[in-house]
């Protein structure tokens, strides 16, 4: 009996769940380790904290629909391997042995460099403890006018994540903080432009061009010594690789992400596959839930055909990827390579997208 661990239930897992679900892979035992029970997907997030949708209407299940593609569903956090004796070690003591392994665990948040921010700081990852603590940060700015918060990080997550707190929070003293001279930095420029401008609109703070040092119970340092006070800090400021697959033995890039070839598999152990932004691919991407999503497909037929013995197809993700920023008000921009546009009508698309991906996987979608 060969045995298939899917280590971490991310965005790319969910459609090799869905794969396995409309046909099953032959003499093969198939378990899923994750730390939840459910997949919250972030591309509805912000809508989630705007008021758009229920939290509800954001998450997939995973144990129903690893049940209906006859895959034993394990509650546990991955921790490390050993990949001599090919076995997971999990948080609760235990080891699943494995006779191929793929890992979709998503990164950390990047806060390594700002000092306070285990203390202090509220971050965006893991999604489940993020969305615990939004609900209190809403809680709190309800009840107490006084309250205020910060975000660091100006990429599309923290641009949507301030606006969609706007939304919700129409009087919260809130502020964005960004190492760049607009938001939406790598976008295009009418783009970044435009979103200065609904910053400005939604009475958000903006401070560019610095970085932050330190976050304490009053607010965030910056780099120039100025202090933006602040009850809350929020920190969106990239992906941070997990120390396990490094200290696994792993092959990583100098970030510790797993490094994988076009066949999406481990360049140092063959039987292991990564997708999603745990992985360095061979042609870089963006970390971003869109290449993640991207991955999927193509990391099941590979698991499918490394297991039967076949030889393996090489992947590439698209050069350029489609982004769609929501602002908070069902409006959204989109940006595709240098070409952007904005509007009510980018909401309602984005909105179909995303419905239509969750349904997908619920289980009336199957």
């Amino acid at each position: 009996m060969k045995r298939l661990v899917l280590l971490g239930g991310g965005h790319a897992h969910v459609y090799v769940l869905d794969a396995l679900a409309h046909a099953r892979l032959p003499d093969t035992e198939v378990t899923l380790i994750s730390p939840y029970p459910r997949q919250i997907y972030s591309g509805m997030l912000p809508g989630w904290i705007a008021g758009h949708y229920t939290l509800a209407d954001t998450a997939i299940a995973l144990a129903p629909l690893a049940e209906r593609a006859g895959v034993r569903f394990k509650q546990a956090r991955g921790v490390g391997l050993d990949l001599d004796a090919r076995r997971v070690r999990c948080d609760d003591g235990s080891e699943i042995p494995f006779t191929w392994l793929s890992i979709d665990t998503g990164p950390t948040t990047a806060s390594a460099r700002i000092a306070g921010s285990t203390d202090h700081g509220i971050p965006v990852r893991p999604i489940e403890d993020f969305v615990t603590r939004i609900d209190a940060l809403i809680a709190a700015a309800s009840a107490d006018p006084a309250c205020s918060a910060a975000i660091i990080g100006s990429g599309a997550a923290g641009f949507e994540l301030a606006l969609a707190l706007r939304a919700r929070l129409p009087t919260l003293a809130l502020t964005l903080i960004g190492s760049t001279a607009l938001p939406l930095d790598g976008l295009p420029g009418r783009l970044q432009r435009q979103a200065r401008r609904l910053l400005e609109a939604r009475h958000i703070g903006w401070v560019g061009r610095h970085r932050a040092q330190s976050i304490d119970t009053d607010g965030v340092w910056l780099d120039d010594g100025q202090h933006v006070c602040a009850s809350h800090v929020l920190q969106v400021t990239g992906a941070a690789a997990p120390d396990w697959p490094a200290q696994s033995g792993l092959a990583t890039d100098a970030s510790g992400f797993i490094r994988v070839g076009p066949t999406l598999q481990s360049v140092s152990h063959p039987v292991v596959f990564a997708a999603g932004d745990v992985a360095a691919y061979a042609d870089p991407r963006p970390k971003s839930g869109v290449f993640a999503v991207r991955a999927g497909p193509p990391l099941a037929e590979n698991l499918r055909r490394a297991i039967a013995g076949e030889a393996l197809l090489p992947w590439q993700a698209q050069r350029r990827a489609l982004y769609l920023i929501s602002t908070g008000d069902r409006r959204a921009l989109a940006a595709w390579g240098p070409l952007s546009i904005e509007g009510a009508w980018v909401w309602r698309w984005k909105d179909r997208i995303d419905r239509a991906f969750m349904a997908r996987f619920s289980q009336h979608g199957m």
